[in-house]
C-alpha cells in the first residue's frame, strides 16, 4: 500500500488559475505561485490529499514547449516559490506531482537554439528526431525536424538518444532534491519510448520511497504502460467518456462494460492496476457543461469517487463552473479564479458540499481504495456494485431517471447499513437491503460496525441544488431544466437478488423495465455482452481522442473536425490514434 492507492488528486493548471499573461517575455518573476497558497487549505476541506500541477516551468506559451526544465516560469516566480509551495502541501498532509513534459521541447530550449546557431556543428544535432539540413520550415530555420502534432512550435526529442534520456532523468533528480515533488506525470505518455519510460521508472524506484509515475494515455492496452518495468498508473480517457456519455444517454451499460472491460484489463485486481480517473481537464470541456441534466453531476461523481481507479477533481469544478471549447483557445477551460469568490463554498454551494462529502467518504473506507469490483444491478438508468475489502463490503446505487427507484442488493455480514451522503440507515434483511435511490442520485451504503459508528453518526445530508452552479463562460451554455420528481412508482423491495458470495455473471444482467419509459429506445444487448449503445460509445471516444490529441497543440479548422466525425470505422481510427506516435 502506497500514498497513491489512497491518493484524492486536485488538478491545478497553474498559468490559468492565477491568471499569468498567455505569453513569456522571460521578465522578472511575478510571484503568482503565491497566490496558489491559500488554496491548499481548500483542497484539504474537499477531501483531497494530493494535488497534481502543471506544467510549471519556463515556457513561451501554455506551457508545454519548454524552455528551461530547471526553472520555474517566471509568469509564476522563483525556484523559491515553488519549494514553499510543495513544503505548504506537505505540512498540511497533501502530496504534489508536476507535469513532465519529456516529449518535446520548445523552440527556445538551450540545446534547439544551439541547433539553430552551429547548425551541422552542433553537439545536440542528434538531441531531436529527423533533423535534417536540407530542408526547411515556416520558421525560416533552414532545416527540419520531427515534431508533435504537426505544430513545429514542439520540437520532438530523440528519447533513443543516451545524452537526452540522461538529460531528463536528472532533471527528474533535481526536481526531488530541488522541490521534493512526489511524482511525475508524463505528458503524452502514450507516444514516448518505452525504453525511455522504463529508465524513468528506475529513477522513480531510486529517488525516493513511493515516486509515482502516471502517463498521459488516450486509448489503448492500459496495461502496455502500467506494469512493474514502467508507469504505476495512466489517465483513463476510456472511463472518462463513459462517465458523461452513459448518464447523458441514460445508458449506464456503457459505464458498465467500461468498467468491466479496464477491470480485465488490470487482471481483475483492483490493487495492482489503479487509472487515473477524471470526469474533466485542462484538455476537455468541463463536466457541468458536458451534462445534459445538469442533476447527473451528482451519480457522476459517486461514480469517479467510487468505482476502480483513483479519483481527480479539476480545480473549479467542485463550485459548478462552466468551461466550453472554443475554436482556436482552451482559455475558457483554464480560467483564473479568486479563491475569495468562493470561500463560503462549503455551506453554500451544494456542488461544492457534494464534492466534500466524497472526499470524506472515500477517506473512511478502505474497501473503496482497495475494495474488489462487483457488479449487482445494471439497467439502463439504474446500476448498483459492491467493493469489499477485508471483511468490509460497501454498496453503490446510482439513478440517472427523474423519479427515485426502489432497489434491493445484496450486501456483507453488518447488520446495518448507513448513506453517506443522506445519513439515512437500513436494515439487512435477508442479505439485502432494500433502498431508495432519489432521482437523478446515487448513494453510498457503508456498513455500521463498532470501529465506524462514530465516525457515520454526524452525517449531514447533501442535496444538489443546480442553481448553485457557477456560469463563468465567455459563451452562455444552455440550461437543461431537471424534470420534476414524480411519485416513486418503482416496484416494491423484493428478496430475488443474488447473494454476495455467488460468483457475478459472466455477462451484464438483462436490463429490467425502466420506471418510466424512456422516450429514446432501450438498445438490445448482444449475445457478446456489448450493447449497441457501446459500440456507439467506442467510436465517439475515439473520436474524442483524435479531437483532444489535435486541439491540444493548435487551432483545428472545421474541415478537420468533419474528417474526424465523418470517420466512423473502428479499425481506421485506432490507425489514426497510432499515427500520432
Amino acid at each position: 500500500m502506497a500514498w497513491y492507492d489512497e491518493a484524492i488528486f486536485y488538478h491545478i493548471y497553474p498559468l490559468g488559475l492565477t491568471g499569468a499573461p498567455k505569453e513569456n517575455v522571460y521578465s522578472e518573476p511575478e510571484h503568482r505561485l503565491n497566490t496558489l497558497l491559500p488554496w491548499i487549505d481548500h483542497i484539504k476541506s474537499i477531501g483531497c490529499n494530493a494535488i497534481y500541477i502543471g506544467p510549471l516551468f519556463e515556457s513561451v506559451g501554455h506551457g508545454y514547449e519548454t524552455t528551461d526544465y530547471k526553472k520555474l516560469d517566471s509568469r509564476l516566480g522563483d525556484n523559491q516559490d515553488l519549494k514553499n509551495f510543495v513544503a505548504e502541501c506537505h505540512k498540511k498532509g497533501i502530496r504534489v506531482i508536476f507535469d513532465g513534459v519529456f516529449n518535446h521541447t520548445g523552440r527556445d530550449f538551450f540545446a534547439f537554439k544551439d541547433i539553430k546557431e552551429k547548425r551541422e556543428g552542433s553537439q545536440y544535432r542528434d538531441w531531436y528526431c529527423n533533423v535534417n539540413f536540407g530542408g526547411n520550415n515556416e520558421y525560416n530555420d533552414g532545416f527540419s525536424y520531427d515534431n508533435w502534432g504537426g505544430y513545429n512550435l514542439l520540437v520532438k526529442l530523440n528519447q533513443r538518444n543516451p545524452a537526452v534520456k540522461d538529460y531528463i532523468c536528472d532533471v527528474v533528480r533535481f526536481w526531488v532534491n530541488e522541490f521534493d515533488v512526489d511524482g511525475i506525470r508524463l505528458d503524452a505518455a502514450d507516444v514516448l519510448d518505452f525504453d525511455f519510460m522504463k529508465a524513468l521508472r528506475h529513477v522513480a524506484n531510486e529517488v525516493k520511497p513511493e515516486f509515482w509515475l502516471m502517463g498521459e494515455v488516450i486509448h489503448g492496452d492500459y496495461s502496455r504502460w502500467v506494469n512493474e518495468g514502467t508507469l504505476h498508473s495512466v489517465t483513463n480517457y476510456q472511463l472518462h467518456k463513459a462517465l458523461y456519455s452513459g448518464n447523458n444517454d441514460h445508458n449506464f451499460f456503457e459505464i458498465a462494460h467500461t468498467v468491466k472491460r479496464l477491470y480485465e484489463m488490470g487482471s481483475n485486481n483492483p490493487n495492482g492496476f489503479k487509472l487515473y480517473n477524471f470526469v474533466d481537464n485542462h484538455d476537455v470541456e468541463r463536466i457541468y457543461t458536458k451534462l445534459n441534466n445538469k442533476a447527473h453531476f451528482t451519480p457522476v461523481h459517486i461514480l469517479l469517487y467510487t468505482l476502480p481507479g483513483i479519483p481527480s477533481l479539476y480545480y473549479g469544478s467542485e463550485f459548478g463552473i462552466e468551461g466550453r471549447k472554443e475554436k482556436f483557445s482552451d482559455a475558457s477551460l483554464r480560467p483564473a479564479l479568486n479563491l475569495d469568490d468562493y470561500k463560503n463554498a462549503l455551506t453554500d454551494n451544494s456542488f461544492t458540499a457534494l464534492i466534500a462529502a466524497l472526499g470524506r467518504t472515500r477517506q473512511q473506507s478502505k474497501a473503496l481504495s482497495y475494495g474488489d469490483y462487483r457488479e449487482l444491478k445494471l439497467m439502463n438508468r439504474q446500476y448498483a456494485f459492491s467493493r469489499s475489502f477485508e471483511g468490509e463490503s460497501v454498496v453503490v446505487t446510482v439513478n440517472n431517471d427523474d423519479s427515485d427507484f426502489t432497489m434491493t442488493v445484496p450486501v456483507g455480514n453488518a447488520a446495518e447499513y448507513i448513506g453517506a451522503l443522506s445519513g439515512q440507515k437500513v436494515r439487512v434483511e435477508n442479505g439485502t437491503i432494500c433502498v431508495n435511490v432519489k432521482a437523478n442520485s446515487g448513494e453510498i451504503w457503508l456498513p455500521v460496525t463498532d470501529k465506524t459508528a462514530d465516525k457515520l453518526s454526524d452525517v449531514t445530508p447533501v442535496t444538489l441544488h443546480v442553481e448553485d452552479a457557477v456560469k463563468n463562460t465567455a459563451a452562455p451554455v444552455s440550461e437543461t431544466v431537471q424534470a420534476p420528481v414524480t411519485e416513486n412508482t418503482a416496484p416494491a423491495c423484493s428478496t430475488n437478488s443474488v447473494p454476495m458470495n455467488e460468483a457475478a455473471p459472466d455477462k451484464a444482467p438483462v436490463p429490467e423495465p425502466p420506471v418510466l419509459k424512456s422516450s429514446v429506445p432501450e438498445s438490445p444487448v448482444k449475445e457478446s455482452g456489448t450493447s449497441e449503445d457501446f459500440e456507439r460509445g467506442r467510436i465517439a471516444g475515439l473520436q474524442e481522442a483524435i479531437l483532444a490529441i489535435m486541439e491540444k497543440n493548435g487551432p483545428v479548422t472545421d474541415q478537420m473536425r468533419k474528417d474526424v466525425t465523418d470517420n466512423v470505422y473502428h479499425d481506421s481510427l485506432i490507425n489514426w490514434v497510432k499515427s500520432f506516435r
